[in-house]
């Protein structure tokens, strides 16, 4: 249910409104002057204000100016019978999603009050979204291995020097890659990634370096490479221990000369591109088996970061937990849940198969399980095995 503020001192008004907008089943609170208005727009979290302008103490365009530096996203609608062209393009100006002169027509006013919170709800998951897709998460950690780790980063970023990450699945390695392209002189240029595990091996090559129109049965267009995509930028090869011997030998070149040449093509492109690699597997040990070129191992392993698995760094799980909980709250659009120390003892002691994705995960449920703060019982019951 939506909850209205109504800010006006005439008495009569207020109540005319807070019966008529109950009826449409809005939940109103009222406040007799911009002073009050403003002490409960404060506390509380409003839909939307319909606010009076000429009142005691803090008037309708004081309240708007201060309101708007405190909420801007909340939606204020005027409503005066002192208005006229002036005033409302006043309250425009300072913010007002709207000016309605007394007597409202009540259709009007319905109509203005759906808008604005339709308007507001769209604006508020454009941004959600937007912050979803640009932000690169934090590093979380103050553990020894991850201090060493952001060290490398600010060293090397800067660099042009291509870069091996190694370390178990679900450790971060993808966030590794991310901010070094993230601070690197490429960073407004695009960062790729490509998932070698993901893509069969007879697709790879055509999936990296693009194809011409025709070069193989389902080529029914030209197709652009994650290569050329990533031109000026970064190119983030992640699993590269899963990629195919005849890709290996396709990726040397261009990492040699920066160049490729598409599939079903005798024309060579040049590429300026940074590689930053990424794997689960002993790159060594899988050149020793021959499915791994010693001469491309080299190429790609300039600087070596490993990952470490979450068990290696136990003492930043409390920090990981409360950061998920902020997200994850935040994400699902409910109170921020509290942990209690029992709890995120349990969860520093438990053995993470599967990592930070697994504590991620973990944290997801809980959220979504438990009831206003998360306790030990809690971990118990959907955490820990059964015995």
């Amino acid at each position: 249910m939506a909850t209205l503020l109504i800010i006006d001192d005439e008495k009569a008004i207020r109540k005319t409104l807070t019966e008529i907008l109950s009826f449409e089943g809005y939940k109103i609170e009222e406040a007799a002057d911009g002073e009050e208005g403003l002490r409960k727009f404060k506390e509380k979290t409003f839909d939307a204000v319909l606010c009076d302008i000429k009142m005691p103490k803090i008037d309708g365009l004081e309240f708007l100016q201060k309101a708007v530096e405190s909420n801007p996203d909340v939606p204020i609608i005027i409503i005066s019978g002192h208005g006229n062209i002036e005033t409302a393009v006043e309250a425009v100006k300072k913010g007002a999603y709207d000016f309605i002169q007394k007597p409202p027509d009540l259709n009007r006013l319905l109509i203005t009050i759906r808008n604005a919170m339709e308007r507001n709800t769209l604006v508020s998951e454009t941004k959600r979204l937007k912050r979803k897709a640009l932000k690169v998460q934090e590093m979380i950690g103050e553990s020894e291995p991850i201090r060493q780790i952001k060290e490398t980063i600010e060293k090397v970023a800067p660099t042009e020097a291509r870069v091996l990450i190694t370390g178990e699945n679900g450790v971060g390695k993808e966030l590794v890659a991310r901010w070094l392209h993230e601070k690197s002189s490429r960073a407004d240029s695009p960062l790729v990634e490509v998932n070698c595990a993901a893509i069969p091996s007879e697709l790879i090559e055509s999936e990296l370096f693009g194809h011409e129109k025709g070069s193989f049965t389902s080529a029914i267009k030209q197709r652009i490479g994650k290569f050329e995509q990533a031109n000026g930028g970064t190119l983030f090869l992640d699993e590269i221990g899963d990629m195919s011997l005849s890709a290996q030998a396709k990726v040397l070149r261009a990492l040699q000369e920066g160049k490729i040449t598409r599939v079903g093509a005798d024309k060579d492109i040049n590429v300026d591109v940074r590689v930053i690699a990424a794997t689960n597997k002993d790159l060594l040990k899988e050149v020793e088996e021959k499915n791994f070129r010693l001469d491309l191992y080299h190429r790609l392993s300039v600087i070596l970061v490993h990952v470490p698995s979450l068990n290696e760094r136990r003492e930043d799980i409390p920090l990981l937990v409360e950061s998920f909980l902020d997200e994850i709250c935040e994400d699902y659009g409910v109170a921020r849940k509290e942990i209690a120390p029992d709890a995120q003892k349990a969860l520093q002691d438990y053995n993470w198969t599967g990592n930070i994705r697994e504590l991620r995960n973990v944290v997801e449920r809980l959220v979504i399980l438990s009831g206003k703060a998360i306790t030990l019982d809690d971990v118990k019951a959907y955490v820990l095995p059964k015995k």
